[in-house]
Order: C-alpha cells, then sequence, then structure tokens
C-alpha cells in the first residue's frame, strides 16, 4: 500500500498565498504580524511599516512576552 503525499508544489503555493492575504488582512485591521524572516530572525511587522527584530521570553505574561532587539530598517519593494 502506497501514501498518497499532500505536500506537493501545489499545496505549497496555496499555503504561501494563504499566508500572504491573511498577513495583509491583519495589517490593514491594525494588527502586527510576528514572523521568521531570510534570515531567521523574529520580526515584528507594525502596521504604519515598521518592523522589529524582536526575541520571545517564554514563560512571561502574554502582553510581556516579546522583547525588542532593534528596528530594522525598511523593507523595500
Amino acid at each position: 500500500m502506497s501514501a498518497v503525499g499532500i505536500l506537493t508544489e501545489d499545496f505549497a503555493q496555496a499555503a504561501a498565498r494563504a499566508g500572504l492575504r491573511a498577513r495583509a488582512k491583519a495589517l490593514a485591521a491594525g494588527h502586527p504580524v510576528v514572523f521568521v524572516d531570510e534570515f531567521g530572525r523574529y520580526v515584528e511587522e507594525m502596521p504604519d511599516g515598521r518592523r522589529l527584530e524582536v526575541l520571545f521570553q517564554t514563560g512571561a505574561p502574554r502582553e510581556m512576552h516579546l522583547r525588542l532587539i532593534r528596528e530594522l530598517p525598511a523593507k523595500r519593494g
């Protein structure tokens, strides 16, 4: 019996598009978005376009679980 793989290239592209739509919707609604960038950093993107490198503090209360490392240059393009 062979296993059916759902992790096809089409699935990966659809998941990436869905993630980008969710990001845009959250930012448009005024919510910050946290993601891992191409350099492996945790980045908090703010609705006004600012980008902050952050560190997760495990065990901290929700309102204090991110620690600011530094502000990153604005994303171009």
